[in-house]
């Protein structure tokens, strides 16, 4: 179990990061494609995070554990004050152009996904189902971070080589190294504090999806990002009912 447990958890990282890893290629080579066809990713991702969180990864955890609710809410308002205060920091230096466009935003989605691989490892710890129904919505948000970790940095003066460097360690490569930082302690632990750092990867999620994708979909005026938020909420239902 163990084994299987952590060969999942690994392999869903290592997909996210080469998600990532495309995504940034893709903006290096094909930038006017990606501009143009960013926002479906960025809709259909915001759809499977958002239904997957309510519809399985909150009911789950609060069958686990009474104290879930509470939890939940750390989970959401902790990423909130984790981006407040880089934004905060972000707008306090202004005299640095550099920093402000391009090193504090790199760090700020570094180490979002580097919580991504400990959300991860949690989720699988819970089952299969669970890590591999919640991978399915952040692996697809993986392909958008990384052409905007890339962009950012371009658009801070960096070189495209530097730009594709620092993007591949704080976007990708920190994915990965969360899971593995994060197995081995949260493997050991029981369903009871499981479930409690389930609700805090629920809200952590609901974050994501709610206040960094979702406002894509009313921000962009394209044609088809309404139903691709719908394609990702009815895949996540689907798979909600096939396992019932």
């Amino acid at each position: 179990m163990f084994t299987s447990t952590f060969s999942a958890v690994l392999l869903a990282s290592t997909l996210a990061c080469i998600v990532t890893i495309i995504g940034i290629y893709t903006i290096h080579k094909y930038e006017l494609w990606a501009n143009r066809n960013i926002v479906y990713f960025i809709c259909f991702a915001a759809g499977v995070l958002i239904s997957v969180s309510f519809i399985h990864i909150i009911p789950k955890s609060f069958g686990m554990n009474n104290n879930a609710p509470v939890f939940l809410l750390i989970g959401f308002m902790g990423m909130y004050l984790i981006n407040r205060s880089v934004d905060t920091f972000v707008c306090n230096r202004h005299e640095y152009a550099n920093l402000y466009l391009g090193i504090v935003p790199m760090i700020g989605i570094g180490l979002h996904s580097f919580i991504d691989g400990i959300i991860y490892t949690v989720t699988f710890n819970v089952s299969i189902f669970t890590g591999t129904f919640a991978a399915l919505g952040m692996v697809l948000h993986e392909f958008p971070e990384g052409v905007v970790t890339f962009l950012l940095l371009k658009q801070a003066g960096f070189s495209r080589k530097k730009s594709i460097l620092y993007a591949f360690l704080a976007a990708a490569l920190s994915t990965p190294l969360g899971t593995l930082v994060s197995f081995p302690f949260i493997s050991k632990i029981n369903q009871g504090h499981l479930g409690l750092l389930l609700a805090v990867s629920a809200g952590a999620l609901v974050y994501v999806g709610a206040t960094h994708l979702l406002p894509e979909v009313e921000k962009e005026n394209k044609k088809f990002s309404v139903v691709s938020l719908a394609a990702g909420i009815l895949i996540a239902v689907m798979i909600v009912l096939s396992e019932g």
